[in-house]
């Protein structure tokens, strides 16, 4: 069943991947997704921080003209990542990101103590305890 379930998530991956138009407003440092509609924070976050240090940052976040950002769930996350590159496997319209691991706002369904993460040193998924720190990259719309 496990294994079904992350063929089923490195498909829905390339699928998002494959499908999705991204356009970068250099002025305020944005890249939307023109597909989805989701717009994504790409200024530089030079610090990691704890999951609910980047609950509060992208909950605290003003960047062009918006105040409603929020940090992405899992899947979302997933949809900007590009495996066919690496160290960082994201797509090119993106052009802040450290090849290091994102958080996601999506909870470990075992245990409230941990939540899932995306690195984009290879564009894989995981879990970890929200204890550790990890980047930040918020996105507005969707859901």
């Amino acid at each position: 069943m496990k294994k079904i379930l992350f063929l089923m998530m490195i498909n829905i991956c390339f699928f998002a991947t494959a499908y999705a138009d991204f356009t970068r407003n250099a002025a305020t440092g944005i890249v939307t997704d023109t597909r989805t509609g989701l717009m994504w924070q790409d200024d530089a976050v030079s610090s990691t921080m704890t999951w609910s240090g980047t609950i509060n940052y992208c909950k605290d976040k003003e960047l062009g003209g918006h105040s409603d950002w929020r940090l992405p769930n899992q899947r979302e996350l997933l949809s900007i990542a590009d495996r066919s590159l690496a160290n960082p496997a994201i797509n090119s319209a993106f052009s802040n990101t450290a090849s290091g691991n994102y958080w996601s706002s999506t909870t470990y369904e075992v245990s409230s103590d941990g939540a899932r993460y995306v690195s984009f040193y290879d564009g894989s998924a995981n879990l970890s305890s929200k204890s550790s720190s990890f980047y930040v990259r918020c996105v507005r719309g969707g859901q």
